[in-house]
């Protein structure tokens, strides 16, 4: 029975393909968690990139009207690790 009160049997089959299916979800997982760190250094050049261009061109506010973002308005990056969700 589980949480709900709800009561149901699983057989060797299905316990058998729940396994192997987690055990192929954990490794796509893992193969995204692997693509994601390795694109982790030109992820932080784009960032920098992005927040230079906005600090010395400008981003549009309102069709042509361009506004300069100041350094003080820039936030600090935070410590831990980036993070992507999927």
């Amino acid at each position: 029975m589980d949480k709900l009160g709800i009561s149901h049997a699983r057989n060797a089959e299905v316990r058998a393909w729940m396994k192997k299916e987690t055990a192929a979800q954990k490794k796509r997982y893992q193969l995204i968690v692997k693509e994601q760190d390795d694109l982790a250094p030109k992820r932080d050049k784009w960032i920098a990139d992005f927040l230079q261009r906005i600090q010395t061109r400008g981003f549009n506010v309102d069709a042509d009207m361009m506004r300069i973002i100041k350094p003080e308005e820039i936030p600090t990056r935070p410590k831990r690790k980036f993070k992507v969700v999927f």
